[in-house]
């Protein structure tokens, strides 16, 4: 399982290998460097509510490629590589399709060389970037109702003055959840290319019967808290995404940021859905490797919305069977109390059941983070769906503007040598009142021969946009390509690591608990 649990046979058989596109499976990735692998501390991920115990922060992974959430700014910050290879993400022909009337599809053009960002122009880089904290707030919304919310602490520094050994101020903002959606719109549209990472859930999913589903739960706000850092640290670390202004003055300026991502008419730009619908059923000339991308991305989004579910089913079981362990504790506390030799035993014993039993409630929590890294990649899959409908919005203009021009073309011979090829209403109108005198043609064949060479003109600009794009999105899934292989095969290792750890502690209660019962 090459790919941890994601490469699996259905998925194969959607996605193939090699065919005569460039290869879209997203499942073939180049294996990690010897001494990559960096599995997360033990224990739980997540701090504790109420005066409990905080979990570490993450450690650094020291990988210029990773963008796990083991440790992304200090592994972004200390890695000397791009994140993104230019070289063989170029997109190969795919295969022949009749051309119609001069609209050459975009992927069948050759692709320029774009410029990539190196590492060391990356911001996660050139500042760390955390969110620290949240706090509950209440206020007014816009429809002037009284509303509960939270707010996130993002806390910024300059990573030069550091490695100067100068103490750089921290720079510290307050966010709302809905600012981060309203970001991440900006940069779907802004980027249509690229894979823009998702946000963390707006509320559980895919939780066991124990967990809170509320999206106020001190548990849940902590592992979102970890989820927009993590969002941020992707933004940070990709190499366009991270030169945007408008994510820089997200981080940096508090007032009036809301104003300035309005003014750039971001919303007027957005495809509706409805046009994007009538562009996938309409589209005559699909490019296969976008449609294979989609299927791909389904089938992704299946499988880890399958695992999700097994995963709580497992953890609502394996809580029972733990706690069913308390049970034994006060069993043998009890009889403890009326056995005098046996009763010093009975008495051990009960207690290695009762720490046993309560150390579920860590172990489902750490099961949590593993479970948050997977819903990050459940919701990736829509937006990779999303490339694939731009992808197809633009080839639908492209063809539109190669059939109007095509009209044209036949309109202005028809005038030229007055036949008339189809049957249409201009023909029937010249039959019933007459021919049209050679002033009035000369005149309409003028008009059209300026509309054709604008509409082969504009053919050729959306020839070329069709191309920058194509170029652009295959650059940036090969990226994330190798970030989804790497995350996913290391979180799987992990998890696989917690529970073969986990079944160690449960032999050794047992253990323990046998010697109690020897030495009676």
């Amino acid at each position: 399982m090459e790919t941890g649990g994601v490469d699996q046979k259905p998925l194969r058989d959607a996605v193939p290998g090699r065919m005569d596109a460039p290869e879209v499976t997203l499942a073939n990735s180049r294996e990690p460097r010897a001494g990559s692998q960096h599995l997360p501390p033990e224990g739980p991920p997540y701090p504790e509510q109420a005066g409990q115990r905080r979990a570490p922060r993450p450690v650094p992974c020291g990988r210029a490629r990773c963008a796990c959430w083991s440790g992304l700014s200090a592994c972004a910050q200390r890695g000397a590589e791009p994140l993104i290879a230019m070289e063989g993400a170029e997109a190969e022909p795919s295969e022949s399709r009749p051309e119609e009337d001069g609209a050459v599809p975009a992927s069948d053009l050759p692709l320029p060389e774009q410029p990539a960002a190196t590492m060391e122009d990356c911001l996660a880089k050139k500042m760390e970037i955390t969110v620290s904290e949240a706090e509950k707030r209440t206020g007014r919304n816009a429809m002037n109702m009284q509303e509960t919310y939270t707010a996130y602490l993002i806390e910024t520094r300059a990573v030069e003055s550091q490695n100067e050994g100068q103490c750089s101020p921290v720079d510290s903002l307050w966010r709302r959840y809905s600012e981060f959606e309203l970001l991440r719109n900006y940069l779907l549209v802004t980027y249509p290319h690229i894979v823009v990472p998702p946000l963390p859930e707006k509320r559980a999913d895919f939780v066991w019967h124990k967990l809170s589903a509320d999206n106020m739960d001190p548990d849940f706000v902590e592992r979102r808290r970890i989820g927009l850092e993590n969002f941020l640290l992707r933004v940070a670390s990709h190499p366009v995404l991270c030169q945007d202004k408008i994510f820089y003055s997200f981080l940096t300026q508090e007032g009036g940021w809301k104003e300035m991502v309005n003014e750039t008419g971001f919303q007027l730009k957005a495809d509706s859905r409805l046009k994007a619908l009538n562009a996938t059923f309409r589209v005559k000339n699909p490019d296969k490797r976008f449609t294979e991308l989609k299927h791909y991305s389904d089938e992704l989004q299946s499988v880890i919305s399958h695992l999700l579910r097994v995963r709580a089913r497992v953890a609502d079981r394996l809580y029972g069977v733990y706690k069913v362990h308390g049970n034994y504790g006060r069993v043998f506390s009890e009889w403890s109390a009326i056995e005098k030799e046996m009763g010093d035993g009975l008495q051990s014993a009960g207690h290695h059941m009762d720490v046993y039993a309560a150390s579920i409630d860590d172990i489902l929590e750490e099961e949590e983070h593993y479970a948050d890294q997977l819903k990050e990649y459940l919701f990736y899959a829509e937006a990779l769906r999303a490339v694939c409908r731009k992808h197809e919005l633009m080839q639908y203009d492209l063809e539109m503007a190669a059939q109007d021009l095509t009209s044209k073309k036949q309109q202005c011979e028809e005038l030229a040598t007055g036949t008339v090829r189809t049957f249409s209403l201009k023909g029937m109108t010249s039959k019933l009142f007459g021919q049209e005198t050679p002033e009035q043609r000369e005149a309409k064949i003028k008009v059209l021969e300026e509309q054709i060479q604008e509409g082969e003109e504009q053919l050729k600009s959306k020839n070329l946009e069709g191309r920058d794009f194509v170029k652009s999105a295959w650059a940036d899934i090969e990226r994330f390509k190798e970030q989804k292989n790497h995350d996913l095969k290391e979180a799987l290792i992990s998890y696989a690591v917690m529970q073969i750890s986990m079944c160690k502690k449960g032999i050794q209660v047992w253990t323990n608990a046998k010697e109690c019962f020897s030495k009676m």
